[in-house]
């Protein structure tokens, strides 16, 4: 499979916007006989109307409107973006992140594919990343569940080496607030990468002082929007993810049942 054809049937919205100019900068060093205007990967149709229909919306957020749909190469060159600012949080590339990132693309999408994706990921790290206006871009046009998944892969990526440092906690919090995503998500996701006494309420998002009614209720609360039907959209390679935060869930209500003894 050519990297031009994957690229051209997986995108949707992210051709425009900062992402879109990221993405053809990282692509245009490898791939010979680029167009100057990247027509190479758009499809069939107008490239600069298709940059145009895909750049977040202008009007007041007080109009209501539905998202596109975030494909899975969307939602992909998205990751790789936002994997490549916290792998240099700390100021340098280690390089068990690097492996984590090859073996993620690895089990989601096959060898052929992620060979594909971690040579544009490279190139993508290679550059200084607005990341603000990567973050609102994303915010404006992907789904919450898809946005959690994302926080989720960067924790992954984080704690590959073992730990977690000071700056990519930084650096994802940050992210995390340009996303969209509240504090009790953030530490939601965030309880799930950490051992601690109290992890299992912060996951399920709630206190100590909680009564089993309301950690059974939180359960529930969480259990579906940890769902990963919440992201079927993606793809199927995008299951595995999803599925492991809804058994942090699940592992987290039955230490608090085994705990309170319910």
């Amino acid at each position: 499979m050519s990297f031009a054809k994957w690229i051209g049937g997986a995108l949707g919205w992210s051709f425009g916007g900062p992402i879109g100019a990221i993405i053809g900068l990282a692509i245009g060093s490898f791939i010979d006989g680029a167009s100057e205007n990247g027509g190479f990967l758009l499809g069939d149709g107008n490239p600069k109307q298709q940059r145009r229909s895909s750049r977040p919306s202008s009007r007041p957020r007080t109009q209501t409107r539905t998202r596109p749909q975030t494909r899975s190469g969307d939602f992909e060159v998205s990751l790789l973006i936002l994997a490549s600012v916290v792998i240099k949080a700390d100021g340098k590339q280690d390089q068990s992140e690097l492996d984590f990132v090859r073996q993620q693309f690895v089990s989601m999408y096959g060898k052929d594919r992620a060979n594909q994706a971690f040579r544009l990921f490279k190139n993508i790290s290679k550059q200084q990343i607005p990341t603000r206006k990567v973050c609102l871009q994303i915010r404006e046009m992907m789904d919450h569940a898809s946005r959690l998944q994302l926080l989720h892969f960067l924790f992954g990526i984080a704690k590959a080496d073992g730990m977690v440092t000071d700056d990519e906690v930084s650096q994802i919090y940050m992210i995390s607030g340009y996303l969209g995503i509240s504090s009790r998500d953030y530490g939601s996701i965030k309880a799930m990468f950490y051992n601690s006494s109290d992890n299992a309420y912060k996951i399920l998002e709630i206190t100590k002082e909680a009564t089993n009614d309301e950690v059974k209720k939180a359960y529930r609360k969480m259990a579906k929007k940890y769902h990963p039907d919440k992201v079927i959209h993606l793809g199927k390679e995008h299951q595995a993810g999803a599925e492991e935060k809804f058994r942090q869930v699940q592992k987290a209500y039955e230490q608090l049942q085994k705990e309170r003894g319910f």
